[in-house]
């Protein structure tokens, strides 16, 4: 965890509790001067509180793309509830003797309530802003998952690999910032009811301080790298992509003249629609050419015409749909694979997934949410009926506590990754899919097809060195480097370069 991850948190949070200022306070104002509108704006805001974090910015991602931008927009509709509220119902308990005072004075209905209630109100409407930041600083931790940055990715991965450390170091940091932050929006609340409202000069140099904070931390927190010489990727969120990205950040940095910018971390299926299309966010990623095309392009492996390989087809299909490709084949095959604990297995005899046939409806089979979803071809329903298992019970856990659920016995068989680290960590062996129900998936770099000639007149050399990676890393190879980070705690950026230096492929 380093600063820039703090800074691009609290970034985060300022930003889109500015914003939620700017459209709560007018909103709270027009609930309270338009009875006949209050119900309906009260409703919406109860209604967008209601909807869950990561469906909601995964609606964003759609039409605003992913990143930062995605984050603080969704985090501002989470925002509005206290703040809208709040400025209402302080409005509401005016007393009506000043109203009728100001009535009396001659002033206007939106003169009177800009220049009397509303200061009157102000100290309830800092309440609600002070609960909004306080909320955001917790909600922001779905950034991780749509590219948005901050603490969440700590979080995530100290999860996955169970890390105490990580994920008490990340908990601690967002409650010290929880902490400081509400104990400074307290002082100020303080402030402004001593000063009675917004005219006082306690209230004013507080929201002057409040605001040279914010004006010193987002452009911090939210600097984004463009440049026509620099390489952009995303994190990932697998120490597998993680350390590819990383290998060709120092590749392509010490072979050429571009910058390499790994930006903030996201999953696959996210990373893949920032790479595609005319308002793309990215340049590559590390993939798969069966993710490529049964969980991207929607197909199945039954569609491949006798006598075609998938990394064939699959690479014409992505030219033809979508503009992309795969460049050479890394060596490993990070295929789904069925695991259980080997004490399980070696009790009941099991080696192959077939095996599993007459024991299945003893075992509770568990995974992460994605394999029991229709997303692709290759998941839960389709595999279960293809091999005619019917397991005593389902459970669909987050990725981050997958391996943790299964060590602790809350389910008997699962679904892994053929390369992860984890599963030797873990104990469990890997069933052979004697079937062969789930395909190839060869790792590659999946590029944009404009990639090469975008960068030829800084990089003409680019596609050169991006294709010394191919056939150089082995299903074993990468075992060993996730074992090293996720389970002895090494860093990825150390992994992957003593990798690339004992393949002699950087100095």
């Amino acid at each position: 965890m380093t600063m820039q991850l703090v800074l691009e948190h609290l970034a985060l949070v300022f930003a889109a509790s500015l914003f939620a200022v700017l459209v709560g306070l007018p909103l709270g104002v027009a609930a309270y001067a338009f009875p006949r509108v209050r119900g309906a704006v009260l409703r919406i805001v109860d209604l967008l509180q209601t909807v869950p974090a990561l469906a909601l910015l995964g609606i964003i991602m759609v039409f605003a793309g992913a990143g930062k931008q995605t984050v603080v927009l969704g985090l501002m509709l989470y925002s509005l509830l206290p703040i809208v509220r709040n400025t209402c119902v302080g409005l509401l308990q005016v007393d009506p003797g000043v109203r009728e005072a100001a009535r009396g004075m001659g002033m206007a209905s939106w003169y009177r309530i800009c220049a009397v209630e509303l200061p009157l109100a102000f100290p309830s409407v800092f309440t609600g802003i002070r609960i909004a930041v306080v909320n955001a600083i917790g909600t922001a931790v779905f950034a991780a998952f749509v590219g948005g940055g901050g603490l969440g990715g700590v979080l995530n991965r100290g999860i996955r690999i169970q890390s105490m450390r990580l994920i008490l170091s990340g908990t601690a940091a967002l409650m010290a910032i929880a902490l400081v932050l509400d104990l400074a929006m307290g002082a100020a609340e303080k402030r402004i009811r001593r000063g009675r409202g917004l005219g006082g000069r306690r209230a004013v140099a507080a929201l002057i301080a409040a605001a040279l904070l914010v004006a010193v931390v987002l452009p911090i927190g939210l600097r984004e790298t463009k440049g026509e010489d620099t390489l952009i990727l995303y994190e990932g969120d697998y120490s597998e992509t993680q350390l590819i990205h990383r290998m060709v950040k120092l590749l392509v940095e010490e072979k050429t003249d571009l910058a390499v910018t790994i930006k903030d971390q996201m999953s696959q299926v996210n990373n893949y629609k920032a790479l595609i299309g005319d308002r793309h966010s990215c340049d590559l990623m590390c993939s798969y050419d069966g993710t490529l095309l049964t969980t991207f392009l929607h197909r199945d492996v039954s569609e491949i015409p006798p006598g075609v390989a998938l990394y064939d087809y699959v690479n014409a299909l992505g030219r033809e749909q979508e503009d992309v490709y795969l460049l050479d084949l890394f060596g490993f095959d990070n295929t789904y694979a069925i695991a259980m604990p080997e004490a399980l297995a070696e009790e009941y005899g099991v080696t192959r997934v077939s095996d599993l046939i007459p024991l299945a409806g003893d075992f509770v089979f568990g995974a992460e949410h994605e394999f029991f979803t229709q997303e692709g071809s290759m998941k839960f329903g389709p595999f279960t009926a293809f091999y005619g298992l019917r397991f005593k019970d389902s459970v669909s856990v987050d990725v981050s506590l997958k391996y943790a659920a299964v060590e602790s016995g809350s389910f008997d068989v699962t679904e892994v990754y053929a390369t992860d680290g984890l599963n030797r960590k873990a104990g469990l062996r890997v069933l052979e899919d004697d079937r062969e129900f789930f395909p190839e998936y060869n790792g590659a770099l999946l590029v944009r097809g404009d990639l090469f000639e975008r960068f030829s007149g800084v990089a003409p050399e680019l596609e050169s060195v991006l294709a010394l990676l191919g056939g150089q890393i082995a299903n074993d190879d990468m075992v060993e480097m996730t074992y090293q980070v996720d389970v002895m705690g090494k860093t990825v950026d150390e992994v992957a370069a003593a990798f690339l230096r004992e393949r002699g492929l950087i100095s």
